[in-house]
């Protein structure tokens, strides 16, 4: 999509009152969100620099956390973070993460090394079947450790 026509697009959507419930993950790439990606705690950084139609959209394109728990946050008894250490150097902010004495807070977390992957969660369910699987590939360490700590079961 030409630059130009993409700010245009993105202005104009900005500027108008917007009926929908939620956008889809396509109409959030185009309004430059990454769904799978943005936590709503950071949404509130845009209603404090004044930039409520941003704010807005971000509330729309992203994923529930901490300032959301009260309203249903997903808790999961287990989870898999998998990654491939030959990709460290492209992702350091997880090869931090891991690294770290942060995964030792999650009993209920496990690391594996899988071959060639690019970083994900796995969520599991109380039958231990995959329930989620998330692209964690930008995010970065206190974005893990924050999304660990508000939907991963405490035991």
């Amino acid at each position: 999509m030409n630059p130009l026509l993409h700010t245009v697009l993105f202005l104009f959507i900005i500027t108008i009152d917007i009926a929908v419930t939620e956008f889809s993950a396509n109409d959030c790439k185009i309004l430059g969100f990454n769904k799978a990606n943005v936590l709503c705690s950071t949404c509130k950084h845009f209603a404090e620099s004044n930039l409520e139609k941003i704010y807005t959209i971000c509330k729309e394109c992203c994923l529930k956390d901490n300032d959301y728990e009260l309203s249903g946050s997903k808790h999961y008894p287990k989870a898999i973070l998998e990654v491939c250490t030959c990709k460290f150097g492209q992702y350091p902010q997880i090869q931090a993460f891991i690294k770290s004495d942060r995964p030792k807070k999650y009993k209920n977390l496990n690391i594996k090394y899988v071959r060639g992957l690019d970083p994900i969660i796995k969520l599991y369910d109380a039958e231990n079947k995959v329930e989620d699987v998330l692209d964690i590939h930008k995010w970065d360490t206190d974005s893990v450790d924050e999304f660990l700590s508000t939907h991963l079961s405490k035991d």
